[in-house]
């Protein structure tokens, strides 16, 4: 799986002007399920994600966790995170399919929550309006092949 993970002070969803998912302080991560991926490697991404230590402790420095703060997380399912740049058109035939693809969406969003998060969620498949205060701005990247 891949993800982007970005500290947020605030993040919002809306589909067709309806806010559907919202949350303070913490992480909006937008997630792509590759072709082959399983739900151990959404379990592993999401155990990764709160205990990743970007938020400053008391001193400045980046050393607490999403948990540590009682941050919350807003994921979004986002196929494109699969592109292939090889030419001047994106493919992304390496994405999940679209039913294997929200499963694991859905599944790594469950797993956030049994790591204590609060966690909200965009809408699969929907055309999604996401907006967000970068805090930072501190934005990762992560592959589950890469952790």
């Amino acid at each position: 799986m891949r993800a982007v993970l970005q500290r947020v002070t605030d993040a919002r969803v809306k589909v067709d002007g309806q806010l559907i998912g919202q949350t303070g302080k913490g992480f909006l991560i937008l997630v792509c399920a590759m072709t082959g991926d399983t739900e151990a490697q959404a379990e592993k991404l999401a155990a990764k994600v709160a205990k990743l230590r970007v938020f400053k402790d008391d001193q400045g420095k980046m050393n607490l966790s999403v948990k540590d703060i009682g941050g919350g997380a807003l994921v979004v399912s986002q196929f494109t995170l699969a592109a292939d740049l090889r030419g001047n058109r994106p493919g992304f035939s390496t994405a999940a399919p679209p039913a294997e693809g929200e499963r694991l969406y859905l599944k790594f969003s469950e797993a956030l929550r049994a790591e204590g998060l609060p966690v909200a969620n965009g809408q699969f498949g929907a055309d999604m309006a996401v907006s967000l205060t970068n805090d930072g701005p501190v934005t990762i990247w992560m592959d589950t092949d890469a952790l």
